[in-house]
């Protein structure tokens, strides 16, 4: 057994011997809303926002981009589970502002070993073989930070699947000191008809 699967079996189970009642909680979120956010290991977005275990749905991936699937939990959160209001939450530091579709594409195409990056840019340094299986992803890639916040929020606020009675609020979390910066072009996009 590695390490990392022995301490997160440990944890789980330090966890569940103080459930208590949490297996009593009901599937919709009790604050009734959703965050979409990145997935980056600094962001603990039940801190950032206050939540305890079943007040809100919170939605991850990589540069917390509303991606089809992105949208797809989102629209299951309102339609099926009740949710009123929605945040987009993208952050400072992103990992997703580090590379482009072209860079990672590239990198796969070499070898599917992780690579490494420092001054002078990404460096690969895989034997192979990689896949040109990355060229076919749309990778979601930040070049601008607020921009990508406005995009995602004027994506889902335009899909078809969204009624137009669910705001939609903006944000940049500050990893450095872990506030929520609004995003007021956002936010106007998401705004309620």
């Amino acid at each position: 057994m590695s390490k990392i699967l022995n301490e997160v079996l440990s944890a789980n189970q330090a966890y569940a011997a103080n459930f208590a009642d949490k297996g009593k909680l009901p599937l919709p979120p009790a604050r009734r809303f959703a965050i979409l956010t990145c997935m980056d290991a600094r962001l603990d977005p039940a801190k950032y926002a206050g939540l305890s275990e079943g007040d809100a749905h919170v939605i991850r991936n990589a540069g917390g981009r509303a991606s089809d699937d992105a949208i797809r939990s989102l629209v299951i959160s309102y339609k099926l589970l009740g949710t009123q209001e929605w945040f987009v939450v993208h952050h400072t530091d992103c990992g997703m502002e580090l590379f482009t579709d072209d860079v990672i594409s590239g990198l796969l195409r070499q070898s599917l070993t992780t690579a490494t990056i420092d001054a002078t840019g990404w460096h690969d340094h895989g034997k192979g073989p990689g896949s040109v299986a990355g060229h076919f992803i749309k990778w979601h890639t930040i070049s601008d930070l607020a921009g990508s916040v406005v995009e995602d929020v004027e994506r889902i606020r335009s899909h078809p699947l969204v009624p137009s009675s669910i705001p939609v609020y903006g944000y940049i979390y500050d990893v450095r000191t872990g506030r929520l910066i609004e995003v007021p072009a956002a936010t106007q996009a998401g705004k309620v008809a």
